[in-house]
């Protein structure tokens, strides 16, 4: 069975068409600067990649040019589209309504609609994508696999915020938390790689890229995590500046003499450890900065560590004990040494880190020396993977 995997931003799209069987990648790639000049990014397993410049007005023409990518004569990875099974849409935000992965009906997309102004720069860019598919391929099943789902079997003590209960009551203002199918994904295949039972165990995911996140999974459900009503809150990131004093939004726009959503934008796009370090909100920029004695840069790189052991160490008292901490994403998987300051905060839970097997990149690792309480690991994530299975299983039920 092919899947088709999908993933639109409100400019880019992402795709990957899958091999469930093999779960080996035909093809991937991305359509960049849709609605602007369009450029096409297109890959078949073991060729190289073809760059494409061409009108993308719409995702309905970016559609379009992948499809027909994946059938060229010469490099396309299938004969005809009929050899695509299935569609498997990532959607970022299913509010309440959706605690796993479900087939597109109309009904659904009424309801995947109803949460757009929880997440207003994601949701209509993904029912965009999931529109012009759904006109392109009409007879092809088509599966929403939501950012939100792993995260609805928090409790309320996790989720509720101390606000007056009718905000949650009218307007559904709670903790949804985000990258739910690459922590739903990593904290399965660290029981597996650990030969643990996962329904009896408790494992930490901290999924650190330029948006990051922090999961705790007990038992196999996840039961919090560190991203909250928007991606904005919890860890500092790449651009986003995470748990801030709320009085700072007044505070800066009284000042600085801006509205609400300006200064958003600015938690949102300028600050996080870009804005700190004035330098990027690449760590491979930060590290060399961070070596060359860079004041801001460490400061950024500190508070960042700092952070996410902090929010690990509440994960540990929430679950009453870890079994294992899982680094996935960009950062968790490719930078060790911010891999080493966040461990050199939790060595009361017993662990020591392996510097050899810290080094590694691009593979399943235990990083932890062999007697550490508690094991960690880099664990690199499959977004499209998981989505592909979630699709699958829900085509052949």
């Amino acid at each position: 069975m092919n899947v088709l995997v999908i993933n639109c931003g409100s400019s880019s799209l992402k795709y990957q068409l899958i091999n469930s069987e093999s779960e080996e990648v035909l093809a991937k790639g991305l359509c960049e600067r849709i609605g602007i000049d369009g450029r096409l990014v297109y890959q078949k397993a073991g060729l190289d990649k073809e760059i494409t410049e061409a009108d993308m007005p719409t995702h309905k023409q970016a559609i379009q040019m992948v499809l027909d990518a994946l059938v060229n004569e010469k490099t396309g990875a299938i004969k005809s589209l009929s050899e695509i099974d299935a569609v498997g849409h990532r959607v970022v935000h299913g509010g309440e309504k959706f605690a796993s992965s479900t087939i597109l009906t109309e009904e659904v997309l009424k309801a995947i609609e109803e949460c757009n102004d929880l997440a207003p720069l994601h949701n209509p860019a993904n029912l965009i994508g999931i529109d012009a598919c759904k006109e392109l391929m009409p007879n092809t099943p088509m599966v929403g696999v939501f950012d939100t789902a792993f995260h609805q079997t928090m409790p309320k003590k996790a989720y509720l915020y101390g606000l007056p209960y009718e905000y949650y009551e009218k307007y559904k203002v709670r903790r949804y938390g985000f990258h739910g199918t690459s922590h739903s994904f990593v904290s399965k295949r660290t029981a597996e790689f650990l030969n643990m039972d996962l329904k009896a165990s408790k494992i930490i995911v901290a999924h650190l890229g330029n948006g990051a996140s922090i999961s705790a999974v007990l038992n196999g459900e996840c039961v919090d995590t560190s991203m909250g009503l928007t991606p904005l809150e919890g860890l500092v990131m790449g651009t986003r500046c995470g748990d801030i004093d709320p009085s700072i939004v007044e505070f800066i726009a009284n000042k600085e003499n801006l509205t609400i959503g300006e200064v958003l934008s600015i938690l949102n796009k300028k600050s996080g450890v870009q804005g700190m370090s004035r330098v990027s909100s690449d760590f491979r920029d930060l590290e060399v900065a961070f070596n060359e004695g860079n004041e801001l840069a460490i400061n950024a790189v500190e508070v960042f560590c700092y952070k996410v052991a902090k929010y690990i160490g509440s994960y540990v008292a929430a679950m009453n004990g870890v079994d294992a901490i899982a680094f996935t994403a960009g950062i968790g998987e490719n930078t060790s040494f911010v891999r080493a300051k966040i461990l050199e905060y939790l060595g009361y839970l017993g662990i020591e880190v392996d510097e050899a097997a810290n080094g590694k990149r691009g593979e399943d690792t235990v990083i932890s020396t062999s007697d550490s309480k508690v094991k960690v690991c880099v664990i690199p994530t499959n977004e499209e993977l998981a989505i592909c299975r979630e699709t699958v299983a829900l085509v052949n039920a």
